[in-house]
């Protein structure tokens, strides 16, 4: 499947989250006790959540197979005090490559292969950030919303 990328200016996105150093394989089981800590954190907070995404924001390491820094968060509409592991976040604005993918979370190495295939091609690199944004699930697969989106490097 082709995903269609864009490149975009992008703001940011206030979130909170808890973060977690993972090796790139162990991303699918962190995720979930992560998340698990900022719904917990966000029902206690009034008027911090109306309608916010999960976002997970992804570090990339240096060194090929080194492990991700990842914050495993949740869009919010305000600042708020840290508690436990739950901080206050945000997304990084500017230049960015955007993938908007659908279907199944199975299939989103295909939202990565069209960003790099046209990282290549552009000669653009990373500023070493990329971000996932999750749609509201539906009932079927094959129509939930995933935005996959990649910082770039500014040009020379």
């Amino acid at each position: 499947m082709t995903v269609p990328v864009h490149l975009r200016t992008v703001h940011p996105r206030k979130l909170a989250a808890v973060r977690r150093e993972v090796a790139p394989n162990e991303v699918g089981s962190a995720w979930g006790p992560a998340l698990a800590k900022v719904w917990e954190f966000i029902r206690k907070q009034p008027d911090l959540w109306t309608d916010g995404h999960n976002v997970f924001v992804y570090h990339h390491a240096n060194e090929p197979g080194a492990p991700l820094v990842c914050d495993f968060g949740v869009e919010v509409v305000r600042s708020f005090e840290s508690g436990g592991a739950v901080h206050e976040t945000e997304t990084p604005g500017g230049e960015a490559v955007v993938a908007v993918y659908r279907g199944p979370y199975a299939g989103l190495d295909d939202a990565y292969a069209a960003i790099d295939e046209w990282t290549t091609a552009s000669g653009r690199e990373s500023a070493g950030l990329s971000w996932e944004i999750y749609g509201d699930p539906t009932p079927d697969p094959a129509d939930t919303e995933t935005t996959v989106v990649l910082l770039l490097a500014p040009r020379p």
